[in-house]
């Protein structure tokens, strides 16, 4: 088997990749329902689970730090897929050390994701 590479620079500058909106749940929303529809259904259906109608904010930071790497994530469907791509081979490698490599550039793709400025 041919290993395939696993490094990921970000997006490849011929594509339009939509920069990210401001850090407000209304305009991550917004930004969802235009450049990432398949999103909206579980990114609206976990605003009414954790923050809904409630009285306590306290959830709305861990709320934003998910939605906001999911969209940076999705916004670039080159990223998107080379992230279920490096899972999916992290999860069917037999060799330990490959799915640890994997599974790292993995994390370093999401915490970049989760970096993201608006603008970006």
């Amino acid at each position: 088997m041919t290993a395939q590479p696993v490094h990921f620079d970000g997006p490849d500058e011929s594509r339009r990749v939509p920069p990210m909106p401001e850090r407000t749940p209304q305009a991550l929303r917004l930004a969802i329902q235009e450049h990432a529809p398949h999103l909206l259904p579980d990114f609206e259906a976990h605003w009414r689970r954790a923050i809904g109608d409630a009285f306590n904010l306290t959830p709305v930071p861990a709320f934003m730090r998910l939605w906001w790497t999911q969209y940076a994530i999705a916004r670039d469907p080159a990223l998107e897929a080379h992230l279920r791509d490096l899972e999916a081979r992290a999860a069917k490698s037999e060799d330990t050390e490959e799915s640890t490599r994997l599974l790292a550039e993995y994390s370093r793709l999401r915490r970049a994701s989760a970096s993201v400025e608006p603008g970006q």
